[in-house]
Parts: structure tokens; C-alpha cells; sequence
């Protein structure tokens, strides 16, 4: 379903190019989208990809579009809101920001005040129309807001509203770093199963169709994930072997580090950025 404004993009990252595609796949008109990208190169890839007006000025690119996505780095933003501050009094958008660790209540401080700001964590199988992203609307975001900015983000996949923003340190830490945890356990899953001598390509295939084949169950089986771990774990089998090596090696201690870290850098770019 279109989405029935004009939406303007600041910055034209994968993450952006993800949810364009997916709105125009979804009917919304080229002629509806711009994006503001300072990269030459990544500008004419995005006007040659999907056909839609780029350029190089901010401000250009949000003159009168009811919608801005923030899709600039963490580390630039506030400069970027503070110069469309002015822009942002007028017109009142609605604002949709996808930088991690940037929070509603900074961007509204940066954007002069009393701005409608939903923030979006996006993850990266967006690229393939199969992400999640966790949002968070501010108070001054309507209905209508809500509605926008869900099927701006269900462009790219799912979406899962928060109701509250402290939440969203967790969401970052979780699902937006969440793919290169899955990406590390199969770099490690291929080195293994070469050095168990198996050739490189037969490790690849079963490496990959394995994970994705759990990923499926996952999703598809009524079932919680230790239902289907005790499934394929027979008493003194082989799989019951690995996951005690596992656990052995402190892996669910591990997984819960990881994320604590990555949500303490996340509340870390925040500080970092105000």
C-alpha cells in the first residue's frame, strides 16, 4: 500500500536503500522519494537503482516533504539537526531516525522542540526485505504518525512497537547487532567443519542450509527454542556431546556478555553524540 506523502532521506546507506526498495516494491512512486547523500558515487547508484531524485543538500531534500528519515551516522547527526532545525519549525514532519544510540529526546532538543519523532532499529536482513525494527514514537506523534512510520519500517520487514525508549538500548544490542552473532557462529560452525576434513564447499552448504533451516523452524514450528534444542538432543547422542561442550565453555554466559556490551555501547553513543 502507498504511502500517501513525500518522504526525504538524509543519508543514503544500505539501511536507507533497504527501505527505499522496499517502498517502491510496495507501490510508492519514485517521483515520492529523495534522498540527500554527500558520496557522488552512492548518489548516482541510488538515482540509477530506483529512479528517484538525489542530491547533495539537506535542505533540499526536505523542502516540503512530509516525512524525514534520519538516516545519517550517529556522530553527524546532531549537526544535521541543527541546521535543519529551522526547516523543521516550519514544515513540522514527521521524523523518523534510524541512528542507533540517538535519542528521541536529543533530536527534538537538536530540532528546536516539540518535533514528532518516531526512532526506528532497523537490523540488516532489512537488505532483503527480512528485518525487524523495534520503534518508539514521543509524545507529539499522532496516530497518523504511527501508522506512517509502521509502514515505512514494514518496508524492510517486521515491526514491533516500544512503549518504552530505554528499551531500545536492548533492541540495538539484540536484533540490530543480533545478525553478526549468527554470522560469527557460522564463520565458526565452517572453520570446524573443515578442520574435521570435510571440503570447503560441502562445509558451506551444510553450514548455511543448516542454519537457515533452523531459522525456519524457529519462525514456522509452534515450538520455544528449547523444545526444539531437546528434539534433536537424544540422551548420550552425539548432539547432547556438543551442546555440554557448549556449555562447558560458559556459551549462554557468553551470549549474555555480548549483549550487555552492546547495549552499554549503545547507551555509550548516545552520551558520546549529545
Amino acid at each position: 500500500m502507498p504511502i500517501p506523502d513525500t518522504i526525504a532521506f538524509i543519508g543514503g546507506g544500505n539501511m536507507a536503500r533497504s527501505l527505499i526498495a522496499g517502498l517502491i516494491a510496495g507501490g510508492m512512486p519514485a517521483a515520492s522519494i529523495r534522498v540527500a547523500e554527500p558520496v557522488a558515487l552512492s548518489r548516482e547508484a541510488l538515482q540509477r537503482d530506483f529512479g528517484i531524485e538525489v542530491m547533495a543538500d539537506n535542505a533540499a531534500a526536505v523542502a516540503g516533504a512530509t516525512t524525514w528519515v534520519l538516516a545519517a551516522k550517529p556522530q553527524v547527526l546532531r549537526e544535521v539537526c541543527e541546521a535543519l532545525s529551522a526547516q523543521a519549525q516550519r514544515q513540522r514532519p514527521l521524523l523518523v531516525s534510524i541512528a542507533a544510540g540517538i535519542t528521541t529526546l536529543q533530536l527534538d532538543r537538536w530540532l528546536g522542540g516539540g518535533a514528532a519523532i518516531v526512532r526506528a532499529m532497523p537490523n540488516l536482513p532489512a537488505l532483503l526485505g527480512a528485518g525487524i525494527s523495534a520503534l518508539f514514537a514521543n509524545a507529539p506523534v499522532d496516530a497518523a504518525g504511527r501508522q506512517r512510520a509502521g509502514r515505512l519500517l514494514a518496508a524492510a520487514g517486521h515491526t514491533v512497537w516500544l512503549a518504552d525508549e530505554a528499551q531500545m538500548d536492548a533492541v540495538t544490542a539484540v536484533s540490530g547487532s543480533g545478525p553478526a552473532y549468527v554470522f560469527l557462529l557460522a564463520e565458526s560452525m565452517l572453520e570446524a567443519a573443515r578442520s574435521q576434513g570435510l571440503p570447503a564447499e560441502v562445509a558451506q552448504v551444510l553450514v548455511l542450509q543448516t542454519i537457515l533451516g533452523a531459522a525456519r523452524m524457529l519462525t514456522e514450528e509452534n515450538a520455544t527454542p528449547a523444545e526444539l534444542r531437546n528434539r534433536v538432543t537424544s540422551p548420550g547422542g552425539t548432539t547432547q556431546a556438543a551442546i555440554e561442550a557448549f556449555q562447558a565453555g560458559g556459551f549462554e554466559c557468553l551470549v549474555a556478555d555480548a549483549v550487555q556490551a552492546a547495549t552499554q555501547r549503545s547507551r555509550q553513543l548516545s552520551l558520546a553524540n549529545d
